[in-house]
């Protein structure tokens, strides 16, 4: 096994709470920093661009933040000592990334984001991010539909902190709101968090019994909220995701959770690395900053084919 890759045992089990001192990383090294993996669309995102900077002969060092700015920060800093080439980045915040981005590009590393944007632009290369809004009003237009355009209704939202957690809701709001007996009962942030979402649905239901519909800013929350639904014997409410994991498909093909939007995480993040690939060997990629990919909807009709954030024909 080579030393490099000794190395990244050493930090994750270190928890990447510094790079290892006086060690240089090889050359060709591309840095991928995301959430925590325990969200599956955060590791297809690691796994996709790992998998394509390894087909372009790249060594990867993969890091964790776990939503935390100040451990972002940290790792961008172990990121430049290991004077890796580029770095893939899902930040920790719009604003509180723009730092360490910054600071990434002083020192002439380029940083290629993914999935969330910053809200500084001219400082990362490249952020390639879903269409948010469009997503959003498919799975509003589905949840609509399903809704028989009327009935009581509960949204659950993303962090805050998450620019993708607003878009998606206003994306939601902006259909759902042209429909006079679609009825908000309760809008609450789960986090993205499948736990917070299965107790948040809990109170809401306690508040709301006659509720018909949940609308949920990712699908980890969506799992959370059909799980408490379940488990007090209300699977008639309609539940609709967003991000397009293998675990709300599932859920799908059994009938359970109604629809979903699928962001294609896998596929951005080997855009990403590509684009890195060719600013290291151009100093261009030849594209614009801000590139946004179209979502797609997934309902029962397309759900088999749905395979870790990719639709196959």
């Amino acid at each position: 096994m080579k030393i490099t890759r000794r190395l990244l045992v050493t930090v994750c089990a270190l928890s990447f709470s510094g790079f290892v001192p006086g060690f240089a990383m090889a050359a060709d090294t591309i840095a991928i920093i995301t959430p925590s993996h325990d969200n599956p669309f955060f590791k297809a995102e690691a796994d996709g661009a790992a998998a394509k900077a390894k087909e372009l002969g790249y060594e990867t060092m993969v890091l964790v933040h776990n939503d935390d700015a100040n451990k972002q920060n940290e790792l961008f800093d172990s990121a430049i000592a290991a004077g890796v080439k580029a770095i893939i980045l899902d930040n920790a915040g719009a604003d509180a990334s723009v730092a360490a981005v910054q600071k990434a590009k002083d020192k002439g590393i380029p940083s290629f984001l993914i999935d969330r944007e910053i809200t500084t632009a001219g400082v990362a290369v490249s952020q390639i991010v879903s269409n948010n809004y469009q997503g959003a009003q498919l799975g509003a237009e589905e949840f609509v539909k399903l809704m028989g355009e009327k009935g009581n209704y509960a949204e659950l939202v993303g962090k805050e902190s998450d620019t993708n957690a607003g878009i998606r809701s206003q994306g939601y709001h902006d259909v759902i709101d042209q429909y006079s007996e679609m009825k908000s009962v309760a809008k609450q942030t789960a986090n993205w968090s499948q736990t917070e979402a299965y107790t948040v649905m809990e109170s809401i239901l306690q508040a709301h019994p006659d509720i018909k519909g949940v609308i949920s800013g990712n699908d980890t929350m969506a799992m959370g909220a059909y799980a408490a639904l379940e488990a007090a014997g209300r699977k008639d409410v309609i539940v609709v995701g967003f991000d397009g994991s293998n675990d709300v498909r599932d859920s799908i093909v059994k009938g359970g959770i109604k629809a979903t939007v699928l962001q294609p995480a896998y596929q951005q993040a080997q855009l990403a690395v590509e684009q890195a690939d060719k600013f290291i060997k151009t100093g261009s990629t030849g594209l614009e900053e801000k590139q946004l990919m179209d979502c797609v909807l997934i309902s029962a009709d397309n759900a088999s084919n749905l395979e870790t954030f990719a639709l196959s024909n």
